[in-house]
């Protein structure tokens, strides 16, 4: 359970957000929190490096945002990001400093960190990205279990329930997830790990691994 804990997955001085997890030990402990989170830090934002667009959406002048993409609030886009052609942000979304957000991806409910790539055709809901975390072409956060059940996360060791009807995937830091794959609800992927492409992953990636099918995960050498 040490391993799923936020110290373990995440280097907070590497998001806008990170007040959100003070007094938190998990990090899907503050998904319900972000929607209110987003409406305070963005009236405390500088009006010289961010500027309101709508209601409640804060992007800073620094960040390009294509004419195409869709922003709902409360959002914020923080320094340096790009969002790019045909993006959807539904709203409760952070984008880290020098984040991407690509062509047709969408969020919903979710922190990326500084660096993160969602740049094609990416669903990432209820989740949150760390540093430099990517996700390749066409992969997604299953976030809703398909009989509608509260998500748990699971791992040899043990498992928390969440209390969660919503809970796509927790990603540390420098994580690279393979094209089309599918993380389904309740997943937690160490720092460093990798996914191979076409992977359905269920359940904990230790940090510094490679999963490459279930019941297939090595350490990185």
């Amino acid at each position: 359970m040490e391993k799923w804990k936020i110290t373990q997955l995440y280097t907070l001085e590497e998001t806008i957000a990170a007040a959100i997890f003070e007094g938190a030990q998990y990090p899907w402990e503050v998904l319900g929190k972000i929607k209110d989170f987003i409406v305070e830090l963005g009236n405390s934002l500088p009006a010289d490096k961010y500027e309101k667009r709508g209601e409640n959406i804060w992007v800073a002048k620094s960040a390009h945002v294509f004419p195409s993409a869709y922003i709902g609030g409360p959002a914020i886009i923080d320094e340096e990001a790009e969002i790019r052609h045909c993006a959807f942000i539904r709203g409760s979304a952070i984008v880290g400093k020098g984040a991407v957000v690509g062509n047709s991806t969408e969020l919903k409910n979710v922190i990326l960190f500084n660096k993160v790539q969602v740049p094609h055709y990416n669903y990432v809901g209820d989740s949150i990205l760390g540093y430099k975390a990517h996700m390749g072409a066409g992969s997604i956060t299953s976030n809703v279990k398909s009989d509608k059940t509260l998500v748990e996360v699971k791992s040899a060791e043990g498992c928390i329930e969440t209390g969660l009807k919503k809970f796509g995937a927790m990603l540390g830091d420098c994580v690279e997830v393979g094209c089309n794959s599918v993380l389904n609800p309740g997943t937690v992927i160490g720092k460093g790990a990798s996914v191979y492409p076409t992977s359905a992953v269920r359940g904990f990636v230790p940090e510094n691994c490679i999963y490459k099918g279930p019941g297939d995960v090595v350490a990185r050498v």
